[in-house]
């Protein structure tokens, strides 16, 4: 069943009220608002800083603590080799449309999606029917897409832009101009032909020392980098044993083309990764995946979406990886993860799937990669990736570097095989290929062993060989007998050697959040006459909730003050977050005023308390109340804020 944009009790979902309350409430305002503010940067205030640090606290006990994994904090600045290296500074981009008359710069593919989505939008008002849009998420100064004529498109071109858009992802910058002149798409405000599109590195640079006379270093983009030049380090504090996964979490930076969509699509944000190292010899099994084989998945395969189709599957993680609709079962093990992390959160499980990466989306380390993406006002929104980089990025530090980012273990039984080994003349190279010596040894180190077999046929019978070096002139070199032998020799292991494999699960925290906040947001009717008509709530889970007890003294009386300072003093001692609220509004309006903040439970001190020294205890979502002992009562919120149990339930 499609996901469908409602409320947490299915109400029609409207992003405007949502919004307002978060603004108002505090839980974020735009950074530098007294100065105008700057697009994509946005600040927490204290409700969604003690979310997210909730957030932050569930993710290393469910990730970190469960399976057993070496946290490390690494810097946010990082030299430009590093990322010349990763290959983020020639491949970390998306492409952007400019408009020449007006100077407006576009993300491609988002102005793509947004003008067929307005183009399908009038075609279904002119059927009568009703179609989810993007809503802007802003007051535009200028109207981002002319307002499209309400007409029927035929059949044949709507299934087309439906296709379009299912497999948008795969697109690169020259497929990218072909639909921009297919579907003549034109500047919005304009109306003129756009530039063609161009790549734009999402890398913030920086200078690194009052020396540098150019930039010579970047904000980091993700956290993985930093957690890869450790590698060798981590392996010896995990006491050479594999497998083994690292962890970090921290800020990361992009610059995005055109931050729109709020909290979404920012340049400045919070993310917590992995990096799950494992043997490819292995076949990259993991140990406790026969504990989550039954597990479903709601999942999008790549074949599907080149389609031109959307529709999803669910089947088990076991069947998933047995028909290699997943690569691997550590990968299908952490996708699992995720799901049970997502879903603890308060993640509504109908407005979450996994989506594969299609071949031109894929990242350019990553061998398999699945998103687990959440629906919201914005539509689908990737919210965690989880990829298989395969030994990429080890691979090229250690080449550049030197640097033995390896894994070393001794053998029960030496092995022995037979393997094509290369032996260079380096007298000889070095004054023939000078500056490029070691890129041409790179490139002979590079090549399999399939190949090598090949070339010590070619060269046996040529006296010369031609190797691919993409760095060096043409990309081609030569060399002849007299600076290579290539043989076939016995060899026999006694340590074996290898680069490890790595899976990947990446959180955009704050994505993951917004969503949580429109998955727990609903409205009821009011109850009495003396509060709203319409009361919004956020269904937060007591378990991250930012307070999880509001105490409410039904008066300014005297005689509550001592019962205030014990319930406090008692939930402080559990570190059960808790405010008072004593001000002269009546107890409904306080409630309700902490229902928008997720404030799952509330205390009520009275006169009765006076008498007996009982409370009463409310349930945010139901409203319904108990009455118990204070230390009764106290217990119970520590097992729900813990998790313990779902239900109120208190001793009388």
């Amino acid at each position: 069943m499609a996901a469908t944009n409602t409320t947490k009790t299915g109400q029609p979902f409207d992003r405007d009220v949502l919004d307002s309350l978060l603004r108002r409430t505090g839980f974020y305002m735009p950074s530098f608002e007294i100065y105008g503010g700057e697009k994509g940067l946005y600040d927490y205030g204290p409700p969604l800083t003690a979310l997210q640090s909730n957030f932050v606290d569930l993710w290393r006990k469910h990730f970190v603590l469960r399976e057993k994994m070496l946290e490390v904090d690494t810097t946010i600045i990082t030299p430009e080799p590093v990322f010349i290296t990763s290959g983020h500074v020639a491949k970390f981009a998306d492409f952007m449309s400019k408009d020449p008359k007006t100077g407006e710069i576009f993300r491609t593919d988002h102005l793509i999606k947004q003008v067929l989505g307005a183009r399908l939008k009038a075609d279904q008002d002119a059927r009568g029917q009703t179609i989810e849009v993007e809503k802007p998420d802003e007051p535009q100064k200028k109207k981002k897409i002319k307002d499209v004529k309400i007409e029927k498109l035929d059949d044949a071109v709507a299934q087309e832009y439906n296709e379009t858009l299912a497999k948008l992802d795969n697109y690169d910058g020259e497929g990218f101009n072909e639909l921009i002149k297919k579907f003549d798409i034109k500047g919005p405000t304009s109306g003129v032909d756009l530039d063609p599109p161009k790549p734009f590195n999402l890398m913030f640079q920086t200078y690194i020392g009052p020396s540098a006379d150019k930039p010579n270093g970047y904000l980091r983009p993700e956290t993985a980098q930093g957690q890869f030049l450790n590698f060798q380090k981590l392996l010896e504090f995990n006491k050479q044993k594999m497998p083994f996964a690292s962890a970090s979490i921290g800020k990361s930076f992009r610059n995005e083309i055109s931050p729109r969509q709020g909290l979404l699509r920012v340049r400045e944000f919070l993310m917590a990764e992995i990096e799950h190292y494992v043997d490819p010899e292995s076949g990259k099994k993991h140990e406790k995946f026969e504990d989550v084989k039954d597990v479903k998945l709601t999942l999008l395969n790549r074949h599907t979406q080149l389609a031109g189709s959307e529709k999803t599957e669910v089947m088990t993680v076991g069947d998933a990886v047995s028909n290699k609709v997943i690569d691997n079962e550590t990968l299908g093990y952490f996708i699992v993860r995720i799901q049970d992390f997502l879903l603890k959160l308060g993640i509504d499980p109908s407005k979450l799937r996994f989506r594969q990466h299609m071949a031109n989306e894929m990242a350019h380390y990553a061998a398999d990669c699945w998103d687990a993406e959440l629906f919201g006002s914005f539509g689908w929104i990737e919210c965690v990736g989880c990829a298989d980089r395969s030994a990429y990025d080890l691979t090229v530090h250690m080449k550049k570097t030197g640097a033995p980012l390896v894994v070393r273990e001794n053998l029960p039984e030496p092995r022995k095989f037979k393997e094509y080994q290369v032996d260079m003349n380096k007298k000889k190279l070095g004054p023939k290929f000078r500056k490029d010596a070691k890129a041409v040894e790179n490139a002979v180190e590079d090549l399999s062993q399939d190949l090598r077999e090949k070339l010590s046929l070619e060269l046996k019978d040529s006296g010369k060989i031609t190797i691919d070096t993409p760095n060096i002139g043409n990309g081609k070199t030569e060399l002849d007998k007299d600076l290579i032998t290539i043989e076939q020799r016995e060899v026999t292991q006694h340590i074996r050697e290898y680069t490890p494999n790595v899976i990947e699960p990446s959180f955009g925290i704050g994505r993951i959040l917004y969503h949580l906040l429109e998955h727990v947001f609903w409205t009821r009717s009011s109850e009495s006459q003396d509060e709203p008509s319409a009361r919004n709530v956020l269904s937060i889970p007591p378990l991250i909730a930012p307070i999880k007890v509001l105490i409410v003294p039904l008066s300014n009386h005297l005689d509550f003050k001592p019962f205030l300072r014990h319930l406090t003093s008692l939930l402080d001692e559990m570190d059960v977050a808790n405010s008072i609220d004593d001000s002269s509004a009546s107890i409904g309006k306080r409630y309700s005023r902490n229902d928008e903040l997720g404030t799952p439970f509330g205390i009520t001190v009275d006169f009765q308390t006076v008498k007996d020294k009982t409370i009463t205890l409310r349930e945010r979502d139901s409203t319904k109340q108990v009455r118990a002992s204070q230390e009764d009562i106290c217990a119970a919120i520590e097992s729900l804020v813990r998790g313990g149990c779902r239900n109120l339930q208190v001793k009388r």
